[in-house]
């Protein structure tokens, strides 16, 4: 049976557990939020039996349920003799006065400072979390951090090998009809002599030879394909810095059928060939 990665979030109040959990979410692990420890084993079963090809899977859990500090001990146990289940705990903290910063700010009660200061309920967890804390495979402090911060050491964590590329959408578009709105990155290549104004070439598609022969008869195309790509290589660094999980490359030309899906036919192939995750869309090929 395929071994199930288990991260556990947890950690103190405040910390950003949330936002560690959703950066785990957004790199395909199955996740839960507040998942009562005794309820694990269970549910990591049900996950097996019923939810098919999963195999990361990631959980908070926290003071806000009330066994957490009696039942997590004896379920941390149950599962590192398990073979077939690779857990790893994760435990976030902060400076106490950050912390307070943080609660002043979204205004939410502390979960153990209902009918008290908040700094109070700050320092009761930090004291009763000691014991969990000793369970940390790894410990991040996140007074200094971030939350695109938080989300960038998640991701340099957690994600696998193929994860690491973004995934490329190739779309051609028509400008008559609009730039695509979700576009990332928008190029014009309107300057690119016109297969359209060619009788023959007029109602085939830049998915044809003979489009494509016709506008590489041309110096400029062959230096704008050159330089697109060099532009796209320099972007598609400083988008994996940011952990941008796909990226959508959008080349307009008048309606959408000759000069733009040349262009992103022949991107997509030297970027397949970089062995980059790229699909294509040609959004307005079949319009009028």
């Amino acid at each position: 049976m395929e071994k199930i990665k288990l991260v556990v979030i947890t950690g103190l109040s405040g910390s950003g557990k949330s936002h560690a959990l959703k950066a785990l979410e957004d790199l395909g692990y199955f996740c839960v939020d507040n998942l009562p420890p005794r309820f694990l084993p269970p549910f990591i079963r049900a996950c097996k039996q019923w939810l098919e090809g999963i195999s990361r899977i990631g959980v908070t859990v926290d003071i806000r349920e009330r066994a957490f500090l009696r039942d997590f001990p004896r379920v941390y146990h149950y599962f590192k003799n398990k073979k077939n289940i690779d857990i790893e705990v994760l435990f976030l903290e902060a400076s106490e006065d950050i912390l307070l910063c943080r609660f002043s700010e979204t205004r939410r009660p502390h979960p153990l400072a209902y009918d008290k200061p908040v700094l109070d309920g700050i320092k009761e967890e930090k004291y009763r979390m000691q014991t969990i804390r000793q369970f940390a495979d790894e410990i991040i402090d996140t007074s200094a951090l971030t939350v695109h911060q938080l989300r960038k050491f998640i991701f340099m964590k957690y994600q696998q090998q193929e994860e690491q590329k973004p995934l490329l959408l190739f779309m051609s578009f028509g400008y008559r009809y609009g730039v695509p709105f979700n576009a990332d990155i928008v190029w014009d290549v309107r300057f690119i002599p016109n297969p359209y104004f060619q009788e023959e070439l007029r109602f085939l598609t830049g998915l044809d030879r003979e489009v494509r022969a016709f506008m590489l008869k041309f110096d400029i195309t062959r230096k704008t394909l050159r330089y697109l790509n060099r532009m796209l290589r320099f972007l598609l660094e400083q988008y994996k810095g940011e952990m941008k999980h796909y990226i959508t490359v959008a080349i307009g030309c008048t309606g959408g059928k000759h000069r733009s899906v040349a262009f992103v036919e022949w991107l997509a192939r030297l970027w397949r060939k970089k062995r980059w995750r790229v699909e294509v869309e040609h959004r307005d090929i079949q319009k009028l």
